[in-house]
């Protein structure tokens, strides 16, 4: 089983920030109507006057939250669990400026607000006067800072976004010269640096990436929670975020799919809903963003790229982690999706784990009570190019596939060479799996090596093809690989991948065909045409155990005692061979990077100029 790994705070989620790339590497947004945002003059003319007002609407909404952790049990025990959580930390040091990896001030902006956030909704609920006295002593350290390091805005975002709740949550206890404090850092260590970003209209501001739904989302919250004392500053904050998000928004379109792995659909998809739900609370209105085509579906992307246990399929630059989260019960509730709101309390229920800060504010018991529709065997998610397809749903032991292909552009930094590639599940387990991350390509600062000189961003680090290998990219890094064809049926389905633009100029033709058929077998075809002989390599990765046959045209992969039969019944002439999960002779090979402890099946066919490779892979139920 893949271990899975959560953070419970509301603004962020664990793991490495992302690489910044310019909105020029990728494709352009859908063009979409813009939503009507008022000029920047009428843009608080709605602002709240009760504090608080961000996520919390007044003290109805404190009664409303107070009503839940009293009487609903689930929020009882969640309250609970954040109660012994605080209790945990209370002993440690306030915070304090580093930069661990010479680059980012991440960790220490998400170690702010998660202790922050976790104490001022306690003291929503109990008003105790040691909750704000000690978020105080975090609050005051960070405003000494001398930046929240823009450079990497990320930090600065983050760190904008827990001031912004440390402020409004615990309004009523702070002095007005601790008011001022906050005020004076959230304007200055905050939102004038991202103000500069904003004027010239470059980098996140512009950019498509999570980058910008981080960005403006907490720039959003800090210039809401200073609205009343600053209005100038914070409206011309509100009104460019509110124009900008929308242009990350718009990459969910049409199906809901994501570009950069359900990791980054979590980060973005997060302070996105943040921000919408801070505009809605202190202004009573989100100016239509929620109505931004596709983002409605996008809660659907985590659901179906994900396995039995909700364990994500880690394609590129996306982490084994649980794959749902808090922002599901909010879209459940507001797009009225039984589906999304069902996926997380049922991941909650079955992980043993209690709920966090976002859960306790975006539960609604009324939505959890709707019954939820049955889900489609599978899901193609157009333009993000991924899909998977399963036996059932609800059944630990279903047959699961996912598909990626998409766009090797690097939209945002995170993708690999993958196109073609797949993960396969039976019986809870996961079988043919992808390589993971690799953390060296977040320290390019430091080392400046190129992604695709790393075995786990490389092709061959995956389960597709390889042809002519040799020390440069292994794909197309312009590639772009369709799903030309996707059908699903009672028994699995059927795509078709064109990965003639990945292998080119080796070959003028390459189509990889995944089949699942009677619930009970997966088959990978590919046909490769080649103008002149190519060296082709067919590579799958897993973590079980390998019996080749001696024919070495099957292999019986083998995890506890569950069984599943990997058969080269096409071509004729080719055999499984069993390698580690390294680099070929010919591949680059950094000093520092992952190490690959799995093995792959592999096939190697030299000197192609047509052919076709059928893998055919057979869960085996064990014997009774």
């Amino acid at each position: 089983m893949m271990k899975r790994t959560w953070r419970t705070g509301i603004l962020g989620t664990v793991g490495l920030a992302a690489a910044w790339v310019q909105a020029a590497d990728g494709p352009a947004p859908a063009k979409e109507p813009q939503p009507a945002i008022p000029p920047a003059g009428r843009i608080l003319a709605s602002l709240r006057k009760d504090r608080p007002f961000l996520l919390v609407p007044g003290t109805q909404g404190v009664a409303r939250l107070r009503e839940k952790v009293r009487t609903d049990p689930l929020c009882i025990a969640w309250y609970g669990a954040l109660k012994d959580s605080v209790a945990k930390v209370s002993s440690k040091r306030p915070v304090e400026y580093r930069l661990p990896d010479g680059k980012r001030l991440l960790s220490v902006s998400r170690e702010l607000k998660s202790r922050v956030e976790s104490l001022g909704l306690l003291y929503l609920v109990d008003g105790d006067a040691r909750h704000a006295a000690r978020a105080w002593a975090e609050l005051e350290a960070a405003a000494r800072f001398k930046d929240w390091n823009p450079p990497h805005f990320l930090d600065t975002a983050e760190m904008t976004g827990g001031f912004a709740l440390g402020y409004d949550w615990f309004f009523g206890a702070w002095t007005d010269a601790q008011r001022q404090t906050l005020r004076r850092a959230i304007a200055e260590l905050g939102l004038k640096p991202g103000l500069q970003v904003y004027e010239r209209n470059s980098g996140w501001a512009a950019g498509w990436n999570n980058w910008n739904q981080v960005c403006n989302g907490g720039l959003t919250l800090g210039a809401l929670a200073i609205a009343d004392t600053e209005p100038d500053l914070a409206a011309t904050v509100v009104r460019h975020a509110a124009l900008s998000v929308p242009i990350a928004m718009r990459h969910f379109a049409p199906d809901g799919g994501g570009v950069e792995g359900v990791t980054y659909w979590n980060y973005g998809s997060r302070y996105n809903v943040l921000m919408l739900d801070a505009l809605e609370s202190a202004l009573g209105t989100d100016f239509g963003l929620r109505a931004v085509p596709g983002f409605q579906e996008s809660g659907f992307y985590p659901i179906f790229m994900s396995g039995t246990d909700r364990t994500t399929f880690n394609f590129a630059d996306c982490g084994s982690t649980g794959a749902s989260a808090p922002q599901h019960l909010w879209m459940g509730r507001v797009f009225r999706r039984p589906e999304f709101t069902r996926f997380r309390l049922d991941a909650l229920r079955d992980d043993g784990r209690g709920g966090g800060v976002a859960d306790l504010l975006w539960y609604d018991p009324a939505a959890a009570a709707l019954p939820a529709p049955p889900l489609p065997a599978g899901r193609h998610f157009r333009v993000a190019e991924c899909a998977s397809l399963r036996s059932a749903w609800n059944d630990t032991n279903a047959l699961v596939l996912a598909i990626q292909a998409g766009d090797n552009r690097n939209l945002s930094g995170h993708r690999h060479l993958d196109l073609g590639s797949f993960i396969l599940e039976a019986f809870g387990r996961r079988w043919i799996i992808d390589s993971g991350t690799e953390s060296e390509t977040y320290q390019a600062h430091r080392h400046h090596n190129p992604r695709a000189a790393y075995y786990r961003v490389r092709a061959e680090g995956h389960n597709t093809l390889v042809l002519n290998p040799g020390a440069g990219p292994d794909q197309a890094m312009k590639a772009v690989a369709p799903i030309t064809s996707f059908e699903t049926a009672p028994g699995g389905g059927r795509a078709v991948v064109d990965l003639s633009a990945a292998y080119a100029p080796h070959a003028r033709r390459a189509v990889r065909t995944f089949e699942m058929a009677d619930r009970s077998r997966v088959t990978v075809t590919d046909e490769v045409r080649a103008d002149t002989p190519a060296d082709l390599w067919w590579f799958a990765h897993t973590p079980a155990d390998i019996d080749l046959a001696p024919d070495g045209r099957s292999a019986t992969l083998r995890i506890d005692d569950r069984r599943v039969t990997a058969t080269l019944a096409e071509p004729a002439g080719a055999r499984f061979e069993v390698r580690k999960a390294q680099p070929l002779p010919t591949s680059p090979n950094p000093e520092k990077q992952a190490g690959n402890r799995f093995r792959k099946l592999a096939a190697h066919l030299p000197g192609v100029t047509a052919t076709r490779i059928v893998v055919r892979f057979e869960p085996q139920e064990p014997p009774r």
